[in-house]
C-alpha cells in the first residue's frame, strides 16, 4: 500500500506523472528479484528495470526467469562501483556474456 501511495502522491504534484517506474534490484538477490518484480508490477505497473552488481559472481540469470514471467525491458546494467560503469543493456551482449 505505501508503493500505491508514492505514486498518489506523485501524480497530485504531476498529473502526467509517473513518467517512468524504475525498479533497481541487486544482480546477487537471484530468485528473490522475479518476487520483486511481481510485487512492484503489481503496485505500480512497472516500465523498466536496473539491475546491478553484474561485475561480481552474479551471472544475472534470474533476468531470463523475469523475461519469461513478466517482460520488463531492463534498461541499465551496473558491473562497478563508478556512474561510468553503469551501462545501456543490450540483450545479444548480455546472453552472449552467459554462455561464456
Amino acid at each position: 500500500e505505501e508503493l500505491r501511495k508514492i505514486r498518489r502522491v506523485v501524480t497530485k504534484a504531476d498529473a502526467t506523472a509517473p513518467h517512468e517506474v524504475l525498479l533497481v534490484i541487486d544482480g546477487n538477490t537471484g530468485q528473490n528479484a522475479l518476487a520483486q518484480v511481481k510485487a512492484f508490477d503489481a503496485a505500480l505497473q512497472l516500465t523498466g528495470l536496473v539491475v546491478t552488481k553484474l561485475d561480481g559472481t552474479a551471472k544475472g540469470g534470474v533476468l531470463a526467469a523475469i523475461a519469461k514471467e513478466k517482460p520488463v525491458p531492463v534498461y541499465f546494467i551496473g558491473v562497478g562501483e563508478k556512474l561510468e560503469d553503469l551501462e545501456t543493456f543490450s540483450a545479444r551482449e548480455f546472453a552472449l556474456a552467459l554462455l561464456a
